[in-house]
């Protein structure tokens, strides 16, 4: 006949089973709360934030070398544009390859920028939220029209 082994929990496993359950229990809490505050929107315009995105790509039908030489908040010269003051985002074209592009009651003062397709972007602060981006194709000095990203914080 076979004896059944009865199952005894000694005081140090008690200690050490309500410490696990204590240990999980408040990382399960901690990862929840994360979880949560990383839901909650950033504040709008915060030091460290992403103040500014504009994707300028010109106007489909007449290509980005009609943009004109007026700052244009116009939608169809941007695939995506944003601005934290929640003001209007303008470009405008200076030369060949040289644009500008005003973040309107924005405060940022640095940005950087990259083309789209095989392309560079330079991007220089001339205050007060405008930025001046230059193109130029990769492997190339030469300045293009041709579309680009900025993002200033």
């Amino acid at each position: 006949m076979k004896e059944r082994r009865r199952l005894t929990i000694t005081p140090a496993t008690a200690i050490a089973l309500l410490a696990l359950f204590f240990a999980l229990g408040g990382s399960a809490f901690a990862v929840g709360e994360r979880v949560q505050a990383s839901t909650v929107a950033q504040q709008r315009c915060a030091n460290g934030a992403v103040r500014g995105i504009a994707v300028v790509t010109g106007n489909p039908s007449a290509g980005i070398a009609n943009v004109p030489d007026q700052f244009t908040p116009a939608a169809n010269l941007f695939s995506r544009k944003f601005n934290c003051t929640r003001k209007a985002v303008q470009v405008r074209r200076t030369a060949i390859g040289t644009f500008e592009v005003r973040f309107v009651g924005n405060a940022a003062s640095s940005g950087v920028g990259t083309g789209i397709a095989d392309a560079y972007a330079n991007v220089e602060s001339l205050g007060s939220g405008t930025f001046r981006v230059r193109v130029h194709p990769a492997g190339r000095d030469d300045l293009a029209d041709m579309g680009f990203t900025i993002v200033v914080v």
